[in-house]
């Protein structure tokens, strides 16, 4: 056992581990309030629902020894054992097989949770909770398997997509953003447009709340990405520079962008360029230097808000942007590796066009994007519409126009009661008079 690359690798996951939460606050500040809460218990149920599913077969399945490149066995199941993985050429290794698993559960969570951005505003609860747990076992875990598990790491063979192809992803272009991209699609497709939309003004209610949510995305983000090395060492280092530098890049070009198309910069378009930049730079930042990290969140910025402007002349309503953020912007990392990575800074990695590796490279990235993509898309598709055709996936009419915290939570996010009445309450006292009205109203 290395010790100090499993608290690393502890420490990395429970960084990833708040991502959630403070998605939760991302998405639930983007929302109406009428169904913040909602939004997010979403993800807080996601936290449940995933892991009872990776811990028991999840895992198993994900990392265990490969049956054709395709999927694991069930060897692991219950994670039971306290044996050390296995060293890779970065010499990541020395770490209990629970710790490796603990980190890549944070993966497979947040992955699930980006989903219902897609469908805020419409999507009843329990249904989702099945949804997710039956995407995550069908559709997350197969792709885990193909990207993230190497030849000799948990199992002698691990999945075609990293082994027989040898595309490139550090920490789940294909596996967490192009897969939550193209999931969300196949999902904002099945449940239909928001009544409403896009006539009528869907604005976010708490943008402090959004500003708050992004930043603890980025704080945990370094946990997701340098954390991706598995050891504390040159590799996460440069990792956790790539990632600072290609999201403060994406708000600098977002931003400008804005101010030139619509005439202001927004604090709106300022979160979603720092997560747009985080999803560029995570399948790249242990295979790119500084200069392709600029490349990469600059090109970013751009490419995901001209998506959500997109998106509207396409007329698929996809919420929260999920498809634009996390699909396109897996899209640009996963693609710019072949271009602009290099071995310098990792010699697990490949050259790229720009430093002297030709096309080879670009074209494994093109075939590993396409491939999670028409994966993810199709059994998405084919799950939401099972659950919506047996048990029914959103709300009713009324329900969505009056409020799903109430119809579904029996609560509402805020409580709108005079102050006298509050104070009353609490103070066992009646209504003051009239005549101190005007204190209270200074107070």
């Amino acid at each position: 056992m290395d010790t100090g690359n499993t608290a690393y690798v502890l420490g990395s996951a429970a960084l990833v581990m708040l991502m959630t939460p403070g998605l939760a606050l991302f998405y639930g500040g983007m929302v109406r309030a009428r169904s913040v809460l909602n939004m997010m218990m979403m993800s807080m149920v996601t936290l449940g629902v995933v892991t009872v599913v990776w811990v028991t077969v999840g895992f198993s399945l994900a990392f265990g020894d490969s049956h054709a490149g395709l999927i694991g066995g069930f060897e692991h199941a219950g994670l039971r054992s306290t044996a050390a993985v296995g060293a890779d050429a970065s010499g990541a290794g020395g770490i209990p097989l629970q710790a490796f698993a603990m980190f890549q559960l944070m993966f497979a969570i947040i992955t699930g949770a980006l989903l219902s951005g897609a469908i805020a505003d419409r999507a009843r609860f329990w249904p989702w909770a099945l949804f997710v747990g039956l995407w995550a076992l069908v559709v997350y875990v197969p792709m885990a398997h193909w990207i993230f598990a190497f030849d000799g790491y948990v199992g002698e063979h691990g999945g075609w997509m990293a082994n027989a192809l040898g595309a490139l992803d550090f920490a789940g272009g294909t596996a967490v953003e192009i897969n939550s991209g193209a999931s969300a699609l196949a999902l904002a497709l099945v449940l239909g447009r928001r009544r409403g939309w896009p006539r009528e003004p869907m604005r976010p209610h708490n943008l402090p709340s959004v500003l708050l949510g992004a930043g603890l995305l980025w704080f945990g983000w370094f946990g997701f990405n340098a954390g991706s090395a598995l050891a504390a060492g040159a590799v996460a280092s440069n990792a956790f520079l790539t990632t600072m530098t290609a999201s403060a890049a994406a708000v600098l070009s977002w931003l400008a962008l804005e101010h030139r198309l619509d005439g202001r910069p927004t604090s709106l378009g300022a979160a979603s360029a720092a997560i747009a930049g985080l999803v560029g730079i995570t399948p790249s930042c242990g295979f790119v230097d500084t200069f392709g990290a600029l490349a990469i969140g600059l090109l970013a910025g751009i490419a995901c808000q001209l998506a959500i402007r997109l998106k509207y002349k396409l007329g698929y309503d996809d919420s929260l942007d999920v498809v634009a953020i996390h699909g396109v912007g897996g899209v640009v990392g996963m693609l710019m590796i072949g271009l602009v990575g290099t071995a310098a800074v990792n010699e697990a990695g490949a050259d790229g066009l720009f430093y002297g590796g030709g096309l080879l490279q670009l074209g494994k990235q093109s075939i590993a994007v396409v491939a999670a993509a028409a994966f993810a898309f199709a059994v998405t598709l084919l799950i939401a519409w099972l659950v919506k055709r047996f048990i029914g996936f959103r709300v009713e009419a009324e329900v969505e126009a009056g409020g799903i915290d109430e119809a579904e939570h029996a609560e509402t996010a805020y409580e709108f009661s005079p102050l006298t009445s509050s104070t009353s309450s609490i103070m066992g006292t009646r209504p003051s008079s009239t005549a101190a009205a005007p204190e209270e109203s200074a107070r």
